[in-house]
């Protein structure tokens, strides 16, 4: 049950992209951009996107006190940001997730931007329950590199509280399949090679 359950949940992701990937008719125009708001910062934004998720993503910047400016609301629960340069992060970072991750996704901002100290309270933050767990289920679409000919792709799905035992998938990469990375805790991830 557990497997089927765990499968069903990278089917569902690899679905969705398919089924949207079909169409039905011409493409929906993007949603136009708040005001202020840059087309070339909102196109920077979705490249970590699937391209068929990218004209409805919301776009946000971040700003230094890890609030965020919306400069594209979006029709569908896709929202991706520019991380490059920040703490923790490739000179050329590009990430996209889940509306409901965003809380998760700045006090990660907070902790990274503590240097040496990130770790420790990451640990902290996990012990005494107050670290944010992202949606389960929800896929982080990253764009990474030391600049953006050279960036790669990687992708996960968040498990939060997931182990080898509960959802069926190996807790290291020996099998050589998709395998639960921090298993048991409220980072736990599905690592989906080639992705």
């Amino acid at each position: 049950m557990k497997r089927i359950a765990t499968s069903l949940v990278i089917v569902l992701a690899a679905s969705t992209t398919a089924f949207a990937q079909g169409g039905r008719g011409a493409p929906v125009p993007p949603p136009p951009l708040e005001a202020g708001a840059s087309q070339a910062d909102v196109d920077l934004a979705v490249l970590a996107a699937p391209a068929n998720l990218r004209n409805q993503a919301t776009v946000i910047k971040w700003k230094p006190d890890f609030s965020y400016d919306t400069l594209r609301k979006g029709t569908n629960r896709l929202v991706c940001y520019d991380r490059s340069g920040q703490a923790g992060q490739q000179p050329f970072s590009i990430e996209c997730t889940s509306l409901g991750n965003l809380e998760r996704v700045a006090q990660s901002m907070r902790f990274e931007a503590m240097g040496d100290k990130r770790q420790a309270m990451l640990d902290a933050a996990e012990k005494d329950g107050t670290r944010v767990k992202p949606e389960y289920g929800s896929v982080f679409y990253n764009l990474t590199g030391p600049e953006q000919a050279r960036a790669n792709a990687h992708m996960t799905v968040a498990v939060p509280g997931a182990t080898a035992q509960s959802i069926g998938l190996p807790d290291n990469n020996k099998m050589g399949g998709a395998w639960i990375m921090n298993a048991g805790t409220s980072t736990a991830h599905i690592m989906v090679p080639g992705h």
